[in-house]
């Protein structure tokens, strides 16, 4: 595909950057224009999340994309990937900023993704010429890029020394919004996030409540709207609702036989009611 180049003076120069400090003189660009693409979210988080943080990254940004925003990520292992994937299969739309020239996907794993991304009218854009490799002080250049072109930024999961956390605080130097997902007080993945709340961030815990935030009026609360067909059913969806979502203990938990727990989850499946997230982690779609 052709890369756009877009300039400060552009119509399609998103605004919001122009707004930031030292916004990039041009903008290289692959996929859809950015003259349409509000309202929008940035979701970041650690790139080793736990089951906790891979289940709220995913629900939040389906249920964001699904809604109508835009989410914004990095194309980065871990929580920008599973944004990204999330939008996705919501069938919303997503856009990638990354470190390097648009020449070379980066990481190398993800250029499926970013393919994906580009055949749903997504936008995959980098402040980076062609042949530009993605060095380690490129990512802290492009965060502020990650951060300033949404509404709101949200970090699901983050340790104390988390790369996201740079992108929460180039988003306070602009005066947005930043929201966090509270996480279990033991947990050295959730350290970052709940310091964030500690320091003012809004309390997120649903998208309702980043909806809630832009403004926006949400049409149906999908998770609470999911039944199963059968006993079975109902009792593995019930689990996954309490929090379990790993498959080897929603089975213990479940006191289903074997084959008769396979089924079923095959069956919650093809019906659209659960989705696999990978690692044997499963979460309600």
């Amino acid at each position: 595909m052709k890369i756009n180049i877009i300039s400060k003076k552009h119509n399609q120069y998103p605004p919001y950057l122009l707004e930031i400090a030292h916004p990039p003189k041009q903008l290289y660009c692959l996929g859809e224009p950015l003259d349409n693409y509000t309202p929008s979210v940035t979701i970041v988080g650690s790139r080793k999340l736990s089951n906790y943080g891979k289940d709220a990254t995913y629900r939040l940004a389906y249920d964001l994309a699904q809604a109508g925003v835009t989410i914004v990520s990095g194309l980065a292992l871990g929580a920008d990937g599973i944004a990204h994937q999330a939008a996705l299969d919501a069938k919303g739309r997503t856009i990638a900023i990354l470190a390097g020239g648009l020449d070379s996907i980066h990481p190398r794993t993800h250029r499926n993704l970013a393919i994906n991304i580009l055949k749903q009218k997504g936008t995959i854009l980098s402040e980076y010429p062609e042949g530009t490799a993605p060095l380690k002080q490129n990512f802290v250049a492009r965060n502020r890029l990650v951060a300033g072109i949404s509404d709101i930024v949200i970090v699901t999961e983050a340790t104390e020394a988390s790369g996201s956390l740079i992108t929460a605080r180039f988003a306070i130097e602009q005066n947005k919004s930043v929201c966090a997902v509270p996480g279990p007080i033991n947990s050295p993945g959730s350290i970052g996030t709940n310091n964030l709340l500690k320091s003012g961030a809004h309390v997120v815990t649903e998208a309702q409540d980043v909806l809630n935030l832009l403004g926006i009026e949400s049409e149906a609360k999908a998770h609470q709207q999911v039944f199963g067909d059968t006993k079975e059913e109902q009792i593995i969806i019930d689990l996954m609702r309490s929090g379990i979502t790993v498959l080897e203990e929603l089975q213990q938990k479940s006191d289903l036989e074997p084959a008769i727990f396979s089924q079923t989850i095959t069956m919650l499946e093809i019906s659209s009611k659960i989705r696999p997230l990978g690692a044997a982690h499963w979460t309600l779609s």
